[in-house]
This record gives C-alpha cells, structure tokens and sequence, in this order.
C-alpha cells in the first residue's frame, strides 16, 4: 500500500520514501506497457476507440485531475479508508489518460499496415542496402557489395536499436515529466493556497 500511495500521491503528498529510491525498471516497465498497448491494437485492431480515439476526452480527463490534485491529496492521511480509495482512484484515472494520450499520439505512427509490413520492410532493407552499396562503387570496385552489405546492415541494426530504446524511454520521460510538472503544481498550491490547513 505504501508503494501505491508513493506511487500515485507523488513525494508531496505522500510519507512514503518511494521518491527517495530509484525506479528505474518501473519507468521502463511503463514504457513496455504503453508499447503493448500500440501494437496490440496495430495487429488486431481491439480497443482501438480507447487506445486511439476520443483524444479531447483524455486531455480535458488529465488536466481536470491535474489541477484538482491538490485538492483531492492534502488531506489523504487524515482521511478514513473509504475517502482514501475514490482519491486513489482519481490519481490512476489521471495516469491512465496520459498512458492513453501517449498511445493516441504513437498509434498513428505505424502507418503501414500489418498485411504490408512484411514487404516494407524487405523494401527499406533493399533500398538501404543498394544505397549504401552505391557509396562504394567508385572506390571499392569488386568489394563494393561485400562494403555496402556490411555497412548498410549496421545502418539498419542501429536504427532498430534506436527505434525501440525510442519506444521504451519516451513514455517513461513523458510520465516523468508530468510527475515533475504535478510536483511543482502542486508546491505552489501548498504554499499559497493550502498552506493553512497543510502541515508540511
């Protein structure tokens, strides 16, 4: 529970030392679910009225709760069970609008469809290949292909790297900067606002 409530509350509202400890494997599990999500609905289309539709739905969603975090969170430990849960739900409904935000904007981005995939790719890898090919033609001679082959296949392999630590890390920086930006939100509202009735 304590977890949890680190979590979702963030270090302001929370006695947890949730903040002071490293979670570096829960941003990257983050950024491999948000993953799942987009290629669960690329290969079969479910879900896709959640993960890809209702765009303004979501933001107005996150910014209501953004702003109303404060709120909702100073006094959650002097709240009973049954008023900690909905403020505990709230903060995950905030997290799962911006989780569904990320995928809205990611969806799009795989234009190819699944059927076509196979022969885009085969293209890509041909065109990279001849290309890189044509670079040594002049000055390799006969090893021009074996060059070209070599190169052009790091090429690729470097950007599939880049492709997936890109799909990984990017929701993870997203959901760390909307940690950070809620933060200090929320400080300024503790500070001028609620600072009468918060004991921190």
């Amino acid at each position: 529970m304590d977890y949890l409530e680190g979590l979702l509350l963030g270090r302001l509202w929370s006695d947890t030392d949730f903040e002071n400890r490293r979670h570096v494997s829960l941003f990257l599990l983050y950024g491999i679910f948000v993953d799942l999500l987009v290629v669960y609905n690329y290969l079969t289309g479910g879900f896709s009225s959640l993960i890809t539709g209702s765009f303004l739905p979501k933001v107005i969603v996150f910014v209501v709760l953004f702003f109303m975090c404060p709120a909702l969170c100073f006094s959650y430990y002097r709240m009973p069970l049954w008023g900690k849960i909905p403020v505990l739900c709230a903060q995950l409904t905030k997290y799962g609008a911006l989780t569904l935000l990320i995928t809205a904007w990611a969806r799009p981005k795989l234009s190819v469809s699944f059927g076509d995939l196979k022969d885009f790719l085969i293209d890509y890898l041909n065109k990279t290949l001849e290309r890189f090919t044509a670079k040594y033609t002049d000055t390799a001679g006969t090893f021009a292909t074996v060059l070209g082959v070599i190169s052009g296949g790091v090429y690729v392999v470097v950007i599939v790297v880049l492709i997936i630590l890109s799909a990984v890390l990017i929701p993870g920086i997203v959901f760390c900067v909307a940690r950070f930006l809620q933060y200090w939100y929320d400080k300024v509202v503790s500070l001028l606002v609620l600072a009468d009735y918060t004991e921190k």
